[in-house]
């Protein structure tokens, strides 16, 4: 069962993090190159992505938290990869249960245009800069993690 439970966690963080770089580094912008006539669509369809990662984001930290928990009791505390992880976590809900729905909020008010068309379009623009950057730190974080890998790690 203990080897199960090793095996889970590798499996959660390649996931999520893999997921982090692979949608936010290669599919995203393929969907803007693939319909550069269509932003509109191509953005939705990015948001959908977004949305899809950070709810594996969620599941596996909530995995990855309970695992270092767990095996290692309040001894994890003074491990630096327990505290990246639920650094990850919380930026993690906070582009999904904040961020995210106030992007989606200023492309409805500005419909029936696009919302870079609109009035809306410098509030979206910085919002949508601090989601990015949010992400960028997301994917350096995790990239940290599975770089410093190693069961001695957990």
């Amino acid at each position: 069962m203990r080897r199960l439970a090793d095996a889970l966690y590798d499996v959660a963080l390649t996931l999520w993090v893999g997921g982090l770089w692979a949608i936010g580094y290669v599919v995203a912008p393929t969907l803007f190159v693939a319909l550069s006539g269509d932003r509109q669509t191509a953005g939705m369809l990015a948001g959908r992505l977004f949305e899809l990662i950070g709810w594996v984001g969620l599941v596996c930290a909530i995995y990855l938290l309970s695992f270092m928990l767990l095996r290692s009791g309040s001894v994890v505390m003074r491990r630096w990869r327990f505290w990246l992880l639920l650094l990850m976590f919380v930026l993690t809900a906070v582009s999904l249960f904040g961020l995210q729905p106030l992007l989606a909020q200023l492309k409805a008010d500005a419909l029936p245009r696009e919302v870079m068309e609109s009035v809306l379009r410098n509030r979206f623009a910085a919002w949508h800069g601090v989601s990015s950057i949010l992400y960028l730190v997301q994917s350096l974080l995790g990239l940290l993690l599975v770089t410093s890998g190693g069961r001695s790690g957990r």
